[in-house]
């Protein structure tokens, strides 16, 4: 018998602060934190925050889930993102563009203070963020290999898919996107998941997590083995078919520090290009003095710390299809997960 879907309740947004902190990121930016506590999903993070395992979607972006389900290791939040007015630019903020996607960027590499987010979690020399900020590098992964990522994602997504905008494809846990819920694929098509998935496409995911690891641990000066893998990394497509339920609204302004405990370190590899396969679809940090944006580019990642110095939304798709892979990592050996592999072999 085919397990039964689920339904899922309804992630938070998550808030926090931007860099309009005080010295070493100890005071937090009254007038964006009060921006955002009027916003009544606010109630509904609060709740959520009390719960074991809160928790990016994009990854990121995001593209990500509020919440994670021990059972089954199916998602019980939507793709959390942002709310973005007509040309992507907030009222009360200024666009600025970090990473254009005609650039070709070696490595690009924003300083930011520290938010107080890592002090209310337990702390790992050498690995929980002093130095805070955000990256953009085309030299990680190419083209080519973000082609043949992207082709993994597309398979695995044919498999089912959301009624609204936003899918998500987890090879780790198994949750898929299917119609207004998700499925565990291992269990949903059994067997049959060795004939969409190879040996060769996982050592291939493996190998580029592996790289943007040791990317991330060089820019922000720690040792790559002090890093886990951490749940949950995804797959996501996005395009601008209207959402059908709330797991569908990807574009709500979140802090995956705040959304997802076990985050000290979140990246984003895009396997599509803004303008090119899709509109829409950018990543805004959300500064205190203006919106710093990255625009997707096949091959490109974005990393960052995960703390309320990075917060930030993904605009909405207005024509296309993106696909991108959020992949986050923990200073916690306790938060830590393995690479996915085939079921049933080694």
């Amino acid at each position: 018998m085919a397990p039964q879907r689920r339904a899922l309740p309804r992630g938070p947004d998550s808030a926090g602060p931007g860099p309009g902190q005080g010295r070493g990121g100890r005071r937090h930016s009254s007038a964006r934190k009060g921006r955002l506590q009027q916003d009544p999903r606010g109630k509904w993070l609060k709740a959520a925050i009390l719960l074991l395992f809160l928790s990016a979607a994009a990854g990121g972006g995001l593209v990500v889930w509020s919440r994670l389900r021990t059972q089954d290791g199916i998602p019980e939040g939507g793709i959390p993102g942002d709310e973005v007015p007509e040309g992507g630019i907030l009222a009360d903020g200024v666009t600025e563009v970090l990473a254009h996607r005609s650039d070709t960027l070696q490595d690009k590499f924003v300083e930011v203070p520290c938010s107080e987010d890592y002090e209310s979690h337990k702390r790992f020399a050498g690995c929980t963020p002093r130095k805070c900020g955000r990256g953009v590098t085309d030299a990680v992964i190419t083209r080519e290999e973000a082609e043949r990522i992207r082709r993994i994602a597309e398979r695995g997504l044919s498999l089912g898919g959301s009624d609204g905008g936003a899918s998500i494809l987890d090879l780790h846990s198994g949750a898929l996107s299917l119609g207004k819920h998700f499925v565990n694929l291992y269990r949903y098509f059994g067997d049959k998941i060795q004939d969409i998935f190879t040996e060769e496409d996982f050592a291939l995911y493996r190998d580029v997590r592996q790289r943007i690891q040791q990317r991330i641990a060089q820019v922000f000066g720690i040792s790559s083995s002090a890093m886990y893998l951490t749940k949950p990394t995804f797959f996501s497509r996005m395009n601008s078919t209207g959402a059908k339920t709330t797991h569908d609204e990807y574009w709500h302004p979140h802090v995956d520090k705040v959304t997802y405990g076990s985050f000290d370190y979140t990246s984003l590899l895009y396997l599509s290009d803004y303008s090119k396969d899709f509109g829409g679809g950018r990543f805004v940090f959300m500064d205190a003095d203006s919106n710093k944006t990255v625009e997707p580019r096949a091959g490109r990642v974005s990393f960052f710390t995960s703390g309320s110095e990075n917060l930030h939304r993904v605009e909405r798709v207005s024509w296309g299809t993106r696909f991108a892979i959020t992949i986050s990592f923990s200073c916690d050996p306790q938060h830590g997960i393995g690479d996915p592999g085939v079921p049933g072999h080694p």
